[in-house]
């Protein structure tokens, strides 16, 4: 076997090497070893025929390496196989040097070349190495620093995202915006389909949603903050993150999953205020078994490495057919201690209204951001009851007890209770 282009993990811990975790499925009679081998070479340093100008010290330095290949079931002997296919994942090491601390050069070395052109491949994690994630700040002020931030310590935060997504000036948004605030909502955003459009830009919405924030103040004795979307453009994405953080915003939402993981960087490492990464369209990413990448690494492990703060996550619980394993581990890449990089405070969204908080608390703890958004202006009673009613349930059930029998004390949690019902 080559030892060049063949290694034990061993000898991987010992190097700068990013290792990519692949699912494979392919033809029974398949010598997977060469096809993993072949997949090494031309995602580093070859193509589908020789060439010439490849040394050995071309191929020490900078080939990516097969480290491993396990079956899936895991097999042995020969007539075990009855499938026509076999599955496999393939662990392959590549050099650092390759792409360094660059999103865009890191996915096309690991999902380009011969992952897109010859050979259907599922990418399904990445493991750093800890002298190549010092490449990376991660977020600036993860959860404690958004705890700080905000003042709230013993609770989840409660966000609100402005509804009807789409249509409204700024002037209009803020008469929203003021209802919400009135109700003891902690963080309003936009919505992510409301970014830079010509009837509202975010510098507009800023100026005029600070000002519905501090009237709301006034009157409740807390300001809530507001997260602005910024998401543009290359050419324009930047400079609307400078004026709207200019003009007083509280923090930046962005779309990574369209937006990129490098863009979100930026925003991360320049803006001075909290990010938020949304991963909506994500779905484009991972919803394939054959390629793409697995959710927890597309939507969890990535945006924590580009510096998102908090990360709008979704749950199997709002309609969306999410694997609850799925979620779960994505809560863990977002929050499990890595090297010197803060967690990410996940936002839980999608399908979110007060008859869910218990639930949400039990499997997610209470380092989340709960994102409810028609259950707030879709509440009987209007906006500032719907966002009242978000925020008894949060207290009822940090206080503890039988959530159920106590809800009843409270006018709008019942309310809301009565038309989306208690999930256990």
């Amino acid at each position: 076997m080559d030892s060049v282009l063949y290694t034990l993990p061993e000898t991987v811990q010992e190097q700068n090497d990013v290792v990519a975790y692949y699912y494979i499925e392919l033809p029974r009679e398949t010598d997977v070893l060469k096809k993993a081998g072949t997949l090494a070479v031309g995602q580093t340093i070859g193509t589908w025929i020789p060439v010439p100008g490849i040394t050995d010290e071309i191929r020490e330095k900078y080939m990516g390496r097969v480290v491993n290949v396990f079956d899936v079931p895991s097999v042995d002997l020969e007539p075990q196989v009855t499938e026509e296919t076999q599955k496999y994942i393939i662990q392959i090491a590549y050099p650092a040097v390759h792409f360094g601390g660059d999103f865009p050069l890191l996915l096309t070395s690991l999902l380009g070349n011969d992952a897109s052109t010859s050979a259907q491949v599922k990418l399904l994690d990445i493991i750093f190495p800890k002298e190549y994630a010092q490449e990376f700040s991660g977020p600036r002020f993860g959860i404690q620093g958004i705890r700080e931030y905000l003042g709230i310590w013993d609770r989840p935060v409660l966000l609100n995202m402005i509804k009807p997504c789409t249509g409204l000036t700024p002037e209009e948004g803020a008469k929203i915006f003021y209802q919400v605030a009135l109700g003891g909502i902690d963080l309003i955003k936009d919505d992510e389909l409301l970014g830079d459009p010509a009837y509202s830009r975010p510098e507009e919405r800023v100026k005029a949603y600070r000002k519905a924030a501090e009237a709301a103040a006034e009157v409740t004795g807390e300001r809530v903050k507001y997260f602005v979307n910024v998401t543009s453009g290359s050419s324009r994405i930047m400079e609307n993150v400078k004026r709207a953080v200019d003009a007083g915003a509280d923090g930046i939402m962005v779309n990574f999953a369209t937006a990129g993981y490098s863009t979100l960087k930026q925003i991360a490492e320049a803006a001075g205020v909290p990010v938020l990464g949304h991963a909506a369209g994500a779905g484009m990413y991972y919803e394939g078994t054959l390629n793409g990448m697995a959710s927890p690494l597309a939507v969890g492990k990535l945006a924590r490495l580009a510096g998102a703060d908090i990360v709008m996550v979704n749950t199997p619980y709002g309609g969306y057919p999410l694997r609850h394993q799925k979620y779960m581990q994505t809560l863990g890449q977002l929050t499990l201690p890595w090297y010197h990089i803060r967690p990410s405070m996940p936002s839980i969204g999608g399908g979110v209204h007060p008859g869910m908080v218990e639930k949400y608390v039990r499997e997610a703890g209470t380092d989340i951001v709960l994102a409810a958004g028609g259950a707030v202006q879709g509440h009987p009673g209007g906006a500032t009851a719907g966002a009242r009613a978000m925020r008894q349930a949060v207290e009822l059930v940090m206080e503890g007890g039988d959530f159920e029998e106590k809800s009843r004390e409270k006018k709008e949690l019942t309310e809301a209770l009565d038309k989306w019902h208690y999930v256990r």
